[in-house]
């Protein structure tokens, strides 16, 4: 596995890409990967065009073979240890007896063996975060706004096993890896869970349509359409996830955001105090002062537009960056750039706007030219060899190099080594 005992992330991305084209179960899985490259295959007969348009946000699709030869990018056992490291989200789901039990992670080996006849799943969130053939699968669905995408996760199930029948609150690809999964969903607007369960269990759940999907097949469900996945046999399922946050959550994490951006000049002040009759009743006056103060924070477009852009790039709680071991010198660095080029961090997340670059929740502003170089490097998570950077590209890139947040490609020769 690329995660060592300690948990740590090997920095380099082609040492970490070698690697696992080297060791993971789909040893084939560049081959694989040039061939979803055409996004009328991942999409079936329909065009990116078509898909926005007919069944994105409105009804599901199948797919057949919509990435033909796919049996997935790692075995069972490898899923299984990555879901006993400690910096990895993982969930073990058992179904014993009509009653659902849900664990957290990070588990231990003893953990998996001994379940007899139980039924049982495990779910590993962010495996592009540790997987270089993920994070390549994700780029297939760049259709998409980088500012939707949430992770690939990764699921596997026993014949038999599953999640119960639920409804998700994003969209959703479901990629079928190794063995068949039968999928039975529903558009109903029934939503009542089972009371006391541990998952969001649809207690009324009403079959409408059903597909066994086998490696290669994918099905698109749009949020809140109802689904149940239940292992034909033992499986692998790979659910590449579109957030959706609320309008509440983000109106909450706006204010947060401009708390520390406003600047209202002044303090409470009553010269002209008189008394009342009801001590505990606070004054029209008092109302009327604090009101106008308030009032004179203000925030338009471009506020919105920073705080969409650091929030959204934001990394979850438990990811963490780990700055080189032993960092390049700025010299040495620039010279590999002009080279080799660069690429970001698997775990990294780079959004664009109007002049502005953000990178895992920090904003810098950039010059035009500056912003087009720096905008390649975000829609394509790499950036190609370059002979003439300008120097504010070069020290921001050789900033966020030590920070952690994007690697110097390195020579392939040498880092097989």
């Amino acid at each position: 596995m690329i995660i060592k005992g300690d948990g740590h992330i090997l920095t380099e991305f082609y040492q970490a890409q070698n690697y696992f084209a080297c060791h993971f179960y789909a040893a084939s899985g560049a081959a694989i990967i040039t061939r979803m490259k055409n996004h009328l295959t991942l999409l079936g007969s329909l065009s990116v065009k078509e898909f926005l348009r007919d069944y994105w946000q409105k009804k599901p699709l199948l797919i057949r073979q919509a990435i033909p030869g796919f049996k997935g990018l790692l075995s069972p056992q490898q899923l299984i240890d990555l879901a006993c490291s400690e910096d990895i989200q993982a969930r073990l789901v058992t179904h014993k007896r009509k009653q659902w039990q849900l664990q957290q992670g990070p588990f231990a080996a003893e953990d998996f063996p001994g379940f007899g006849k139980d039924l049982w799943t495990v779910l590993v969130q962010g495996v592009n975060h540790s997987l270089p053939q993920a994070a390549e699968l994700l780029k297939q669905f760049n259709f998409i706004p980088h500012a939707r995408l949430d992770d690939l996760m990764v699921s596997y199930a026993p014949k038999g096993g599953g999640v119960g029948p639920h409804f998700d609150s994003y969209d959703v690809f479901l990629l079928q890896g190794h063995g068949h999964r039968r999928w039975q969903i529903s558009q109903q607007k029934d939503h009542t869970l089972i009371a006391g369960a541990p998952l969001r269990i649809l207690q009324n759940f009403k079959v409408e349509q059903e597909w066994v999907l086998e490696p290669g097949d994918m099905l698109y469900l749009p949020p809140h359409c109802a689904h149940n996945g239940i292992a034909e046999d033992d499986c692998m399922t790979y659910s590449i996830g579109f957030r959706t946050p609320s309008y509440q959550e983000l109106a909450e994490q706006f204010l947060v955001y401009m708390q520390d951006r406003i600047c209202v000049e002044g303090m409470y002040a009553d010269p002209d105090l008189k008394a009342q009759s009801h001590p505990s009743e606070i004054s029209a006056d008092m109302l009327q002062q604090v009101e106008h103060a308030i009032s004179r924070v203000k925030w338009g477009k471009r506020d919105i537009a920073d705080f969409l852009g650091s929030y959204l790039s934001e990394p979850k709680p438990h990811i963490f960056f780990d700055a080189p071991d032993r960092p390049l010198s700025c010299a040495r660095f620039e010279q590999l750039l002009k080279q080799r080029g660069v690429a970001l961090d698997l775990k990294t997340q780079m959004l664009c706007r109007d002049g502005m670059v953000f990178i895992n929740g920090a904003a810098h502003s950039v010059k035009k030219s500056s912003y087009r170089t720096l905008r390649m490097l975000a829609d394509s998570r790499q950036l190609a060899a370059m002979a003439d950077l300008p120097p504010d590209v070069t020290d921001l890139l050789y900033q966020w190099y030590t920070d952690g947040y994007i690697v110097a490609v390195m020579d392939k020769r040498k880092s097989t080594k």
